[in-house]
């Protein structure tokens, strides 16, 4: 009985290990995993300085009620485009039409005063010639003539005046541009506080502009680079700003594929914040950049010279330590610990650790471990600070 269950053990622990073996040998047999990889390479690389800043409108132009009165009705949609010289809300004009009717009727009044003063100059003057009437007589006919004339002119602009205020009640668009929520309804008075005085607001936004705050620190060392630039005749002096690349980091990380310039540096450090102001204009021929937005804004301080540099998604970060898996000549994957110079935009660049011409991991870092051998495949990589990481 014995020999019969040693036997049957023999048999499962054979039957094992050939299993084993076979699974071994299908392991042996699976080709190296593909994995794309990027080639390290020098480049001249700008440097950025990023800041906070808020987008503005190029134009942001309240919509005030210049008039008080009830808000009679609303013609446009909130949060729509609309042009220069549309309407946009109506006041309740009843007040104010019935007051520009009493100044018309001062108008006729004063011209029929100016009609009767003027028949009488013209009575009196040929009498006053002949010595029929008194020289007093001729006097006070051409003061009641000035004094109608005058009083025509008053009544007349009186009439303007109220007319104006009548024309008030049309509220229209002072510019083209995108227009936001209104702060009142149709019903309410309005032109008065504690009511809104301000309707709304309407924003030209084909370019927007972002305003920023540059440390004093910061600011010296950007200004000291452009001395340089100055003295140098690179640029042509302190007003020009063309030479500073500026780029604009949206709110989901991603750089803002238009381009912008420096504007405006204010006079002055702000005593309080010991920074100084800078305004930077970007084009928004998509709009979608919209006024009240944060972002971050990128200031080109430097420019490094042959640097070795990689795409940013190449590199793991551990408690402030970055490493990259590196495919050494026979496809074997290593974990490197690199030192980074700086950042820049999507790219990194790197003082120590790496080499040109290197491969490294891009897009599969967590699929590979340090040891492994792949099947790597060269990618190119596009880069939002120049166009082509490797060319």
């Amino acid at each position: 009985m014995n020999w019969k269950i040693q036997l049957s053990s023999l048999l499962l622990i054979s039957m094992f290990i050939l299993s084993s073996c076979g699974n071994d040998k299908t392991q042996k047999q699976r080709p190296p995993q593909k994995i794309t990889v990027v080639t390290v390479i020098k480049h001249d690389v700008p440097i950025f300085s990023e800041y906070v800043g808020q987008v503005y409108g190029q134009k942001d132009i309240p919509i005030r009620a210049r008039v008080e009165g009830f808000l009679e009705s609303i013609e446009f949609q909130e949060g729509s485009r609309v042009e220069k010289g549309q309407l946009l809300y109506t006041i309740d004009p009843q007040s104010l039409a019935a007051a520009s009717n009493a100044q018309k009727s001062q108008v006729t009044a004063a011209q029929t005063a100016l009609s009767k003063a003027r028949a009488d100059l013209d009575r009196i003057k040929p009498l006053a010639e002949a010595n029929a009437v008194s020289k007093s007589d001729l006097d006070a006919a051409q003061a009641a003539y000035d004094a109608a004339v005058a009083n025509l002119n008053a009544a007349r602009s009186n009439l303007k005046s109220s007319n104006i205020d009548l024309s008030y009640t049309q509220v229209k668009s002072p510019i083209t541009g995108v227009i936001g929520k209104t702060n009142a309804r149709v019903g309410e008075f309005v032109g008065k506080d504690p009511n809104p005085v301000i309707l709304n607001t309407v924003s030209k936004t084909d370019t927007i502009i972002v305003k920023f705050s540059v440390t004093e620190a910061q600011f010296l060392t950007i200004a000291k680079k452009r001395i340089e630039k100055i003295n140098s005749g690179e640029i042509k002096g302190h007003d020009d700003h063309g030479d500073i690349a500026v780029q604009l980091v949206l709110a989901d990380e991603s750089i803002y594929s238009h381009p912008g310039k420096i504007d405006f540096v204010d006079r002055n450090i702000d005593e309080n914040t010991g920074s100084i102001l800078v305004q930077a204009s970007f084009p928004n021929p998509d709009g979608l950049l919209r006024p009240g937005m944060y972002s971050k804004v990128s200031v080109q301080t430097d420019l490094a010279k042959d640097a070795l540099i990689i795409p940013q998604r190449c590199i793991m970060e551990l408690q402030g330590q970055y490493t990259v898996f590196v495919v050494t000549d026979s496809n074997k994957v290593v974990s490197r610990p690199i030192t980074l110079a700086h950042k820049s935009g999507d790219l990194a660049a790197v003082s120590e650790g790496l080499k040109e011409g290197e491969k490294i991991v891009i897009d599969a870092l967590q699929k590979v471990q340090s040891g492994v051998i792949i099947n790597p495949v060269d990618t190119s990589f596009t880069s939002k600070v120049f166009l082509n990481y490797n060319k």
